[in-house]
């Protein structure tokens, strides 16, 4: 059975960080791309980073690439998202995801945490 269980969300103030992690079990996640995606109150659910675990492949979304950075500790099977500089309007529920192709395309995604919430007052 495929694991992906998030950590690190909480509530923060205009301007701090918050790290987030993304623990998988269950298979080798050797070669599959983990990514990020955040869904914030009555929107629909977006992409914020993804990262190839078999090499340094990475790719931020243009909206955060200047606070965010994604990583990944292979031996671990742990993934990061480093939030810098958070806004008001990345409040959100923040879901890692696992899958086979390298794309921001939530739908190629086949396996889902359950999501950590991530509240950024100002």
């Amino acid at each position: 059975q495929v694991q992906l269980v998030e950590s690190g969300g909480g509530l923060v103030q205009a301007g701090g960080s918050l790290r987030l992690s993304c623990a998988a079990s269950g298979r080798t996640f050797s070669t599959y791309t983990m990514g990020w995606f955040r869904q914030a109150p009555g929107k629909e659910r977006e992409f914020v980073a993804m990262a190839r675990w078999r090499n340094d492949f990475t790719y931020v979304a243009r909206s955060v690439k200047d606070r965010f950075t994604i990583s990944r500790d292979n031996a671990k099977n742990l993934m990061y998202l480093q939030m810098n500089s958070l806004k008001p309007e990345d409040t959100a529920v923040y879901y890692c995801a696992a899958g086979e192709s390298y794309t921001s395309v939530q739908s190629q995604y086949d396996y889902w945490g359950q999501g950590t919430q991530v509240t950024v007052s100002s």
